[in-house]
């Protein structure tokens, strides 16, 4: 575990690098914590021919980072009652009353499309940043032309920049004034955003870094057109310092609680479901380095905002903003509180994969801990109960506990035997030390549900409860899982095939003594997890009676993986051996 000064420096280095690597001109980020910019930085230059390092009051554009505002908005009279999200577009800009559906049994776009990337309309990068002040009466004119769809309305995701036009035009017809300055009035002023406007004379010259292009000559400075049609999707500038306060805001909303809302304009049940999958994209692996643990990602749209569940990282919400001169990213972990904002004043700056990689890098730091699911008060009441249970069986205590379902599922007379048959064979069970590393800590992946263990002289033991929906919640579901101690032969077995995989040639294998079918699978299984994992230490049983097999979690540098071995308890002899990879889950989160 790294302290947050030691990790606040590699990050720092980190954005230093990438600002290099990129060649952009100049970078500025702020690192948001607790509601507060608690650390920001800059490298390079504001202005080419100039010593002027950005800071975190320096001014940018940052891009498609405005589409949250305008999310937010839309929201704001959303809750109002101004707008329906799944009402047709058309009702609030007319321009859109005569256009042609895809198909004839597309229905009308809705509010909520346009909201989610799932409207039809095509991706318009970077035809869309160049609209960027379109005049108002063109736009009209556009609308009224009718558009050319990719999808019908509603069927999937595709980035739409004309979208958020819309939607800024959606903004200005319901309130009568334009959309900038709606903006301005509900959300700028109210965060005390004093640095964030819609046109660079609203602000102070001296603090605007220039947006540049690389070309063979050198940088030529670009990214100065003005306001206009589509500034809803991209027009915003902004700084380090200001886009903090926003940040803030989308954190602050976790976890959902009984507290006044406080000063933010948008109340935070609204903030939440701006950061929820809305409209899912396909799922993907990252690109990693060979040595690397393999990762999984889902992803999707919200309002406004990108959603990224990561196996490993959990919850990373977040928007891009690319645009002629400028390249932004901000993100956020809801689960730690940790946000980071990037801007870089070059065409495209590829400030996302910077801030990306070193947000990651602050959440794997641990320096400060992940907000997890806290099991509710009845499944805590019920634990101790279970427990009871196991200790002595009582039919009384379980009239009382047990959902209706319970005796259904399983007839209480199994139910009395495997409990007796389970604390017998595990010897005296006492609740597991939290800080006893040999065990996992207690999980819940929902407020209605608790994993946790016990610990017996000869086994361990899982139990897992599920509570009912009911008023008055009882148990709907109770799971005990017996992992024996392994037996001194079946530990033997796992350290001889760790040892096996120092050097892993056939001969090694085959004095393990398996039926011939086994071994020859398990030599190429051998040298494909050195490849993969490279050293493998043995861990804590997870599974397995611990008589005629085990399970071991391996310790490795590369990922997560698991050793299951078996004997034949009467001639001692190895009847099965397989490595393979844990099954993986990401970390439940609190909402």
């Amino acid at each position: 575990m790294l302290s947050l000064r030691a990790t606040l420096t590699d990050l720092d280095t980190r954005l230093t690098r990438a600002q290099i690597a990129s060649h952009t001109p100049g970078v500025a980020w702020g690192v948001v914590l607790g509601g507060d910019l608690i650390h920001s930085g800059g490298a390079g230059t504001t202005r080419d021919g100039i010593d002027r390092r950005p800071d975190a009051d320096t001014i940018f554009r940052i891009a498609s980072m405005t589409k949250s505002f305008t999310a937010a908005t839309i929201l704001s009279l959303r809750d109002e009652g101004s707008v329906e999200l799944d009402a047709p577009v058309a009702r609030y800009v007319p321009e859109l009353r005569d256009w042609a559906m895809p198909t004839r049994d597309s229905l009308p776009v809705t509010i909520r499309q346009l909201l989610t990337m799932s409207s039809g309309l095509p991706t318009d990068d970077p035809w869309g940043d160049r609209q960027q002040e379109l005049a108002l009466d063109r736009f009209s004119d556009l609308l009224r032309s009718g558009p050319t769809f990719a999808w019908p309305p509603g069927t999937t995701f595709e980035y739409s920049n004309l979208g958020y036009g819309i939607l800024g035009r959606v903004i200005t017809n319901i309130t009568g004034q334009e959309y900038r300055d709606v903006v301005r009035d509900q959300l700028f002023r109210p965060l005390a955003m004093d640095s964030s406007a819609f046109q660079a004379e609203d602000l102070p010259e001296d603090r605007l870094a220039h947006g540049y292009i690389r070309r063979t000559g050198g940088l030529i400075r670009e990214g100065t057109d003005g306001y206009g049609a589509l500034a809803s999707m991209g027009g915003v500038y902004s700084t380090v310092r200001d886009l903090a306060r926003w940040v803030s805001g989308f954190l602050e909303a976790f976890p959902a609680r009984d507290d006044p809302e406080g000063s933010h304009p948008l109340r935070r049940s609204s903030r939440r479901e701006m950061q929820q999958i809305h409209r899912a994209d396909l799922p993907g692996s990252p690109a990693r380095a060979a040595d690397a643990q393999a990762s999984l990602q889902s992803a999707g749209y919200g309002f406004g905002l990108a959603v990224t569940h990561d196996l490993e990282l959990g919850t990373i919400v977040g928007h891009a903003g690319g645009y002629p001169g400028f390249g932004s990213h901000m993100a956020w972990h809801p689960a730690t509180g940790f946000g980071l904002i990037g801007l870089g004043n070059q065409r495209y700056a590829p400030m996302r994969p910077a801030v990306a990689d070193a947000l990651a890098a602050l959440i794997r730091s641990d320096a400060v801990p992940r907000r997890s699911v806290v099991p509710s008060a009845p499944v805590e009441t019920f634990r101790p109960v279970v427990e009871g249970l196991l200790e002595a069986w009582s039919d009384d205590v379980a009239d009382d506990v047990f959902a209706m379902n319970m005796d259904l599922d399983e007839p209480r007379d199994l139910r009395r035997a495997t409990f007796k048959a389970l604390a017998d064979e595990a010897g005296p069970l006492t609740p597991d030390d939290p800080h006893d590393p040999t065990l996992p800590a207690p999980r819940s992946a929902s407020p209605a549900d608790l994993t946790w263990w016990l610990r017996g002289r000869r086994s361990s033991v899982r139990l897992s409860i599920l509570i009912t929906p009911e008023p008055s919640p009882r148990i709907q579901s109770l799971s005990l899982e017996r992992v024996g101690e392994p037996s001194p032969a079946l530990r033997a077995l796992a350290e001889r095939v760790l040892e096996i995989a120092a050097d892993p040639t056939p001969a090694a294998v085959d004095a393990l003594g398996l039926v011939p079918t086994v071994g020859e699978a398990l030599h190429p299984a051998i040298r494909a997890a050195v490849g993969r994992w490279g050293e493998m230490r043995l861990g804590r049983p997870s599974a397995g009676d611990g008589t005629s097999s085990s399970t071991f979690e391996l310790k490795t540098d590369r990922g997560e993986a698991e050793l299951e071995v078996a004997i034949d308890p009467e001639t001692g002899s190895a009847t099965s051996v397989a490595l393979r990879d844990r099954a993986r889950e990401a970390p439940a989160e609190s909402w």
